[in-house]
């Protein structure tokens, strides 16, 4: 597999990129990567929007802490300095049913369903319909917002209206491209959480069931599915307690590590499944090391991969 060449691409502002790398905190060094990495993926989605000829819906799949928005983030601008091109980026955790529902949810189904995250706590319907929405090219459609800091959907007056039609837009996700296990798979737990608190497998088959049923109109949207690889599960771990670190500085409120590591422990399932069996599906992989370093882009059909002399690190 190999990257796109960029040569020949008329580059960004450096006013926008500069600007960004700064919102983001990312060092000048940042640069190595954007050159090596994002501007080809920002072409290569530009080429693909041009064959489209409506709007483009990019799946964008990490585990927790792998870089999503920080990636959804530089697309955007590089799209739109680069390639003329209006991005948009929706966030499946912002499609989150809020608290209550959840709660009700664990009432009548399973009281792990009271955590947000895995498929079966989303407003599928809400999703579907802002897909529809940009598919049909409208202005004016307002994405949603949730608070991870409050647990709970923000305030309408909180989301962001987008006044233009849009050309890309880039739906990204932890557990985008997901896809049910056989039910033989299902009946062995796989980590302490499956076993003291869904013994009976009730909470994991119905969340199965929501991946094989409703979330597929969500999953199957994207007209391109790009991954960003984690090395392990453990990394994903490490990079879950350095969000919620980050959070409990900005904010005064956040998940202690040992409540970090309960909640990945949702997610575990799913995240491995995906780090399986996504890369042979996904029409390009990023692939990262445990120290977020961002070591290669590869396209479906390519032969080689892309790396910079000296990788520069992804911060979630």
């Amino acid at each position: 597999m190999s990257s796109n060449d960029p040569a020949g691409q008329e580059a960004a502002g450096p006013g926008a990129i500069e600007a960004l790398l700064e919102a983001e905190g990312l060092p000048p060094s940042y640069g190595a990567t954007i050159v090596a990495f994002w501007r080809p993926l920002a072409a290569h989605i530009a080429a693909r929007a041009a064959v489209q000829g409506g709007p483009l819906v990019v799946g964008v799949s990490g585990s927790q802490g792998s870089g999503k928005t920080t990636l959804c983030r530089m697309l955007e601008v590089l799209l739109r300095e680069e390639h003329g091109l209006h991005a948009a980026t929706l966030s499946l955790d912002d499609l989150y049913l809020t608290r209550a529902e959840r709660a009700d949810l664990a009432a009548t189904v399973h009281p792990l369903f009271a955590t947000r995250g895995v498929p079966g706590t989303h407003d599928v319907a809400f999703g579907t319909a802002l897909l529809a929405a940009v598919r049909a090219g409208q202005g004016a459609i307002r994405f949603p917002r949730f608070d991870k800091a409050q647990d709970d959907r923000a305030p309408e007056a909180d989301w962001q209206t987008f006044a233009a039609p849009v050309d890309v837009l880039l739906f990204e996700g932890w557990c985008m491209g997901a896809h049910p296990q056989a039910e033989a798979g299902l009946v062995q737990p796989i980590n302490r959480l499956e076993a003291e608190e869904d013994a009976d497998g009730l909470w994991r088959r119905h969340v199965n069931a929501q991946l094989a049923g409703p979330y597929r109109a969500l999953f199957d949207a994207p007209d391109v599915t790009i991954m960003l690889a984690a090395p392990s599960f453990a990394a994903v771990l490490g990079w879950r307690q350095l969000q919620e670190a980050k959070l409990r500085a900005r904010t005064g409120a956040g998940m202690s590590d040992g409540e970090v590591d309960r909640f990945v422990m949702h997610y575990e399932r799913i995240t491995r499944n995906l780090l399986a069996d996504l890369p042979d599906r996904a029409d390009g992989v990023i692939t990262l090391s445990a120290d977020h370093a961002v070591t290669g882009l590869a396209f479906a059909g390519s032969v080689s991969a892309a790396e910079p002399e000296s990788p520069a690190r992804l911060r979630p």
